[in-house]
């Protein structure tokens, strides 16, 4: 069904509908809900360790005691889910750690599975926490410089893929951006028996400024050259829509924008064409920007918070992956126990 056109709409505003916060919330067009929240976690191996990340406020690298504690708090205040990452204790030029079944990610879904049964566990599968060069597939060098080798590096990522679910992960999350990835993570898990573990790929995964601080907290920074090669181009579209049809076709789940704030227009897109469950990840960069104005007294972290996830949502995203999911669910709640 279309929706009516601009000149089928009634001319007479209806003001009285804004009169008193019950009759706005029942008019409401778009709802936020903790349900819908994702908090990202970055883990590493030690005991009671949390290391503040200097350009993300409220975000620190965890060890998996501290991990879990920060997990029971977002359960608890109705966050269903965690993405996990994971800072290995050695790097090298096959990332070995991504998939060793002694991993940091694998023995951290292990003692989440253990602990907080009920959590959703998502892990982002990529290789650059991983590689001693930082990128996100193997790299051959030559005359001309080094390369990125795409399919060499689809059997990797397959395979952590796989050593994820076997350690118990709900969803894996391939964020490399090569092609064909999730056809073959796809063919991994189903040999392995996994067949039932969904694949949310990030299949509009933008090379962007906003994810400097991130690299921070992943120790993920390219050794050198950047990402642009197999990251997409701020300036296209289409070729985002491309990309998500490639990777339904090869058996996604869930599909993912990344960043969110500076593409809503893709995530209305991408939702509008194939209608699948969409993720839109508010990246680094939007929460750095937030807390640093916030904290100069420039702007209501709270208010501008929440005012981005709505943008979010009203694009048409269903799960919003954002490292303030719990303030944002305790804010829902009080909001909702002052409304009652």
């Amino acid at each position: 069904m279309h929706p009516p056109a601009l000149g089928s709409f009634p001319v007479r505003r209806p003001r009285r509908l804004r009169q008193s916060a019950a009759l706005r919330q029942l008019v409401r067009e778009t709802e936020l809900r903790a349900g819908q929240l994702v908090l990202p976690l970055f883990v590493r191996s030690g005991r009671k360790l949390r290391r503040p990340i200097t350009a993300m406020p409220g975000v620190f690298q965890l060890s998996p005691d501290e991990l879990v504690r920060d997990a029971t708090a977002a359960a608890e205040a109705g966050v269903p889910a965690v993405l996990l990452f994971g800072i290995p204790d050695r790097k090298d030029g096959k990332a070995s750690e991504a998939y060793a079944r002694s991993g940091i990610v694998q023995r951290a879904v292990r003692l989440l599975r253990n602990e907080l049964p009920e959590l959703l566990v998502i892990t982002d599968v990529c290789l650059c926490e991983y590689m001693s060069h930082g990128h996100c597939g193997i790299v051959r060098a030559d005359k001309r410089g080094e390369k990125i080798l795409n399919d060499p590096t689809l059997k990797l990522l397959a395979r952590a893929a796989a050593s994820h679910a076997e350690a118990g992960a709900d969803i894996v999350a391939p964020s490399d951006m090569m092609d064909g990835r999730v056809a073959a993570i796809r063919a991994e898990l189903d040999r392995r028996g996994f067949t039932d573990t969904p694949i949310m790929s990030y299949a509009a995964k933008f090379a962007s400024a906003f994810y400097s601080p991130f690299r921070e907290a992943a120790e993920s920074a390219p050794k050198f050259g950047d990402r642009r090669s197999y990251q997409m181009d701020a300036a296209n579209t289409n070729e985002a829509l491309r990309e998500v049809a490639l990777d339904i076709e090869e058996g996604a789940d869930i599909v993912m924008v990344k960043p969110a704030l500076a593409y809503l227009d893709i995530i209305h897109r991408v939702k509008t064409a194939f209608g699948l469950p969409t993720a839109a990840y508010a990246v680094s960069g939007e929460h750095a920007m937030i807390k640093a104005a916030a904290a100069q007294g420039w702007i209501d972290e709270r208010a501008v918070t929440v005012e981005a996830l709505l943008a979010m949502r009203r694009a048409g995203a269903d799960i919003l992956i954002t490292y303030a999911a719990v303030d944002v669910a305790r804010w829902l709640k009080e909001r909702g126990t002052r409304d009652g």
